[in-house]
């Protein structure tokens, strides 16, 4: 559920406004970030087969470290720790763990039955991928909503602060609608190598958060 990641690290602004956008998006993001990692190192697979569901070719043989939902929790965990450490902002560091584990919420949602519980354990998912029109549905509405929320919460600073944010939401779409209507990979090592281009995101979401400014109340008082 690509745009659904991206509308929880938008939508999370509001409930966190002190922490960077940069970050807030990183958190939903992070399975799929280190995914291409795994797969590189060989830690986990995945089969290229068209026709698995009609949204994707990918047979999503093998994830625990990176999408199951023991994983993803201790993943959330470690990253709200550190936050935590790092900032003492209390709900910054709540909504980064529950970005994190979002992940694993909206896949199950998406996924066949290939989501793990934990690694090794058994594997749960409700399917939406096998309806292409009610996939595009919910994750076009989840995206309008996420935006919706961040527009909501910030302002931008000049003209950069449109241009940052919606040349932003061009390329996820474009890359979106490309993922649905481009033919599968040749093989998975292509595959990974190109899914690690989504640390793309990471910086540019940094890039939005210079060019706008949070107008909710973000908490700090001044002397």
């Amino acid at each position: 559920m690509f745009l659904g990641h991206i509308a929880v690290g938008f939508a999370t602004k509001r409930a966190a406004p002190r922490t960077s956008l940069g970050l807030l998006m990183t958190a939903p993001m992070l399975a799929d970030l280190v995914w291409p990692i795994f797969l590189l190192l060989g830690v986990e697979h995945v089969r290229i087969d068209p026709g698995n569901t009609p949204v994707t070719p990918l047979d999503f043989v093998s994830y625990p470290w990176s999408h199951s939902l023991l994983m993803l929790t201790l993943w959330g965990l470690a990253l709200a720790g550190v936050y935590w450490w790092r900032t003492r902002y209390r709900a910054g560091a709540m909504w980064l763990g529950i970005g994190v584990v979002s992940h694993w919420v909206l896949d199950a949602v998406s996924h066949r039955a290939d989501m793990p519980l934990w690694p090794g354990g058994p594997k749960v998912g409700l399917g939406l991928w096998y309806s292409m029109p009610a996939t595009v549905m919910v994750e076009s509405a989840m995206l309008a909503a996420g935006l919706a929320i961040y527009l909501g919460a910030t302002r931008m600073n000049n003209v950069w602060g449109r241009v940052s944010l919606w040349s932003f939401v061009g390329l996820i779409v474009l890359a979106y609608v490309g993922a649905l209507t481009g033919g599968p990979p040749p093989d998975s090592e292509t595959l990974a190598r190109f899914a690690l281009v989504s640390w793309i995101f990471v910086p540019w979401a940094w890039w939005i958060e210079q060019t706008r400014r949070t107008t909710v109340d973000t908490g700090v008082t001044s002397d």
